[in-house]
């Protein structure tokens, strides 16, 4: 079988493609270059997609004998992942970068070039799995990365391969070690791939020159308790870099734009009984009095709910989630806590739980 490998230059990747490889399969290298920004910034090789990883790629395929080409993606990355992430932050929002990107530009444009290149499959180094038909978390909990794969189209899906679904990290780095593939010990890239110093209201400002941020924080009756120097600097949840002191810790209740206040609270303000989502896509929509469960984070647990009805729903938890953020997926899974049904945009949160809003902020 002839497969495109999406190849980034760190070990998972070199791994699929050269299991692939040792298994028979055609296997063909792609690296898609997304930006100008240096894998190895500030020295800390914790980036990628720069200059140096795309190299480590071309080493693993020669290494391997098998076609590598370097597709430009930078202008569609730029529209779908870059301008969105900080709009989303210019509209009080926190994004998602890692999930346009694989909705636009992995499983989209490079699957369709995949095609074009005479592949019957797309592999990536992805840890989540597809079986029957249906995106699944991946076997190892700490790995899985189903949240962020939500947008895939069913269509897709049936053209997609993640060979490391059932693998945990040490299985792999074994495996690349095994096969003497120069990416086995090289560190996992983080954060926003990029934002080389994980800065990310610097990238707001410096695409946005003209913009000013600077307004007050607020309690919720709407007294001043600070000032800050912008408001797209903070995330619903944030505790870290408010700079006032109200007795106990206090965190971001709510970022609003138009009139550049960061509403802040303590805790149990921040207990959600549900949210508001649109923008969804769903491979199995669930009735809305079956119960299923929701992830509104990436490292967040899995909340029972149920999911309301239209394009633009309310999302009912049978138990508190803390700090609901705007802008952030909420991923539904069934009741195996492991097929994806599909995901949404969070919107908004819904109130937080009845006994606490007694509390006094």
């Amino acid at each position: 079988m002839r497969i495109v490998v999406a190849m980034s230059g760190g070990v998972d990747s070199s791994t699929v493609a050269a299991l692939l490889h040792e298994q028979g399969h055609e296997v063909i290298g792609v690296h898609m270059k997304l930006h100008d920004t240096p894998s190895t910034a500030g020295g800390d090789g914790k980036h990628c997609c720069g200059y140096d990883d795309a190299l480590d790629a071309r080493n693993v395929a020669d290494q391997l004998g098998i076609p590598f080409y370097v597709m430009n993606l930078r202008e569609a990355f730029q529209k779908a992942v870059v301008d969105n992430f900080v709009d989303a932050y210019k509209n009080g929002l926190t994004p998602n970068p890692c999930v346009n990107c694989n909705g636009v530009l992995k499983f989209d444009i490079l699957l369709k070039r995949a095609i074009a290149l005479g592949a019957e499959k797309l592999a990536t180094g992805h840890y989540a799995r597809i079986e029957d038909g249906h995106l699944r978390s991946a076997l190892d909990p700490a790995k899985d990365q189903s949240y962020f794969l939500w947008p895939i189209k069913p269509a897709a899906m049936e053209k997609t391969l993640f060979p490391l679904g059932g693998m945990t990290k040490p299985e792999v780095r074994e495996h690349a070690a095994r096969l003497g593939l120069v990416t086995a010990d090289k560190p996992e890239s983080q954060e926003v791939c990029f934002i080389p110093d994980d800065n990310h209201a610097r990238l707001v400002q410096e695409m946005n020159p003209d913009l000013d941020g600077t307004g007050t924080i607020v309690d919720e009756e709407g007294k001043v308790l600070g000032h800050h120097d912008g408001y797209f600097r903070y995330t619903v949840g944030q505790r870290r870099g408010l700079g006032i002191a109200l007795g106990k810790p206090a965190y971001v209740l709510r970022v609003e734009p138009e009139s550049r206040q960061v509403v802040v609270g303590f805790d149990d303000r921040l207990q959600h009984l549900g949210l508001v989502a649109a923008g969804g896509s769903f491979s199995d929509r669930p009735d809305p009095s079956r119960r299923v469960f929701v992830r509104i984070r990436h490292r967040g647990g899995l909340v029972p709910c149920f999911i309301g009805p239209g394009a633009r729903f309310d999302v009912r938890f049978d138990e508190p989630a803390r700090a609901v953020s705007p802008g952030q997926s909420a991923v539904f899974y069934a009741e195996d806590r492991e097929t994806v049904l599909g995901g949404a945009t969070i919107v908004r949160a819904l109130e937080v739980q009845p006994e606490l809003q007694l509390s006094a902020p």
